[in-house]
């Protein structure tokens, strides 16, 4: 993945100046040399707007066991909650408020298009063996856009289980794709919000567990047909253009789920 040094350069000398000193510097950071976001001041309850939002896309996979963080731009419990549990899981001060260090973090997992290191749009993109983000229900800009929501949580649940690779074998399927290979007809597959992973660290069923508290609200694993050898993570309760599916629902009767 590719490093941005001069991002990183600049990351580094805002946190070794005094207390003071960074409150200037938040203000008005630099700007990066990436193509991806740069926040310009610190956020906490209260907070709304775009800088928000791309805070909350980044936390996603925080969320709290059987639970979502919106991506509304509103900064609210949720998001502060989630907040705390990023900044704990990478060993910053758990205060909830999004300051110099957590985007540090951030700055330090995600590559300049903004999906986090561990992963990418081509991994996501991979239906068939063609990509492009088009043929499914959604514009390819929306389809793209809740892949990259469903990689910040897979970058989550990455971090939980000890930082090992997971590996996706299945994201985003065109309709016809999905036709092809037996889908569901109204598979999250379709609209980029889904991922069919497996790992050579963890079980199955440690996946499937430990994705009750990354923000997945579609779970299905061993025990579940079809599913004896990835799991499957999808956000359905966020997909808003398939309002039968905008629940939870889990099935891994194999792992207890």
């Amino acid at each position: 993945m590719r490093v941005n040094t001069l991002k990183r350069v600049a990351v580094a000398f805002a946190l070794a100046l005094p207390g003071a000193a960074i409150a200037t510097v938040v203000a008005a950071p630099p700007a990066h040399a990436d193509g991806c976001y740069t926040w310009n001041r610190t956020l906490s309850q209260g907070r709304s707007g775009e800088d928000v939002r791309q805070l909350q896309i980044r936390v996603a996979g925080w969320a709290a066991y059987r639970d979502i963080v919106k991506i509304d731009g509103r900064y609210g419990p949720e998001t502060a909650a989630a907040v705390r549990r990023f900044q704990s899981a990478y060993g910053l001060r758990a205060d909830g408020i999004a300051g110099p260090q957590t985007f540090a973090k951030i700055y330090d997992l995600q590559d300049s298009d903004c999906t986090p290191k561990h992963f990418s749009y081509a991994e996501l993109d991979n239906g068939c063996g063609k990509g492009g983000w088009s043929g499914g229900p959604l514009s390819p800009t929306a389809t793209r856009q809740n892949a990259l929501r469903t990689m910040w949580k897979l970058e989550a649940l990455r971090r939980s289980l000890g930082d090992k690779p997971l590996y996706v074998n299945s994201g985003f399927r065109a309709l016809a794709c999905n036709r092809q290979i037996g889908g569901a007809s109204e598979s999250q597959h379709l609209y980029g919000d889904a991922a069919d992973v497996t790992s050579r660290t963890s079980s199955l069923c440690q996946v499937a567990r430990s994705a009750r508290s990354h923000g997945f609200s579609g779970i299905f694993g061993p025990g579940y047909p079809g599913h004896s050898n990835h799991v499957h993570v999808d956000s359905r309760r966020e997909n808003n253009a398939d309002a039968a599916s905008n629940t939870t629902v889990w099935s891994a009767s194999n792992c207890g789920i």
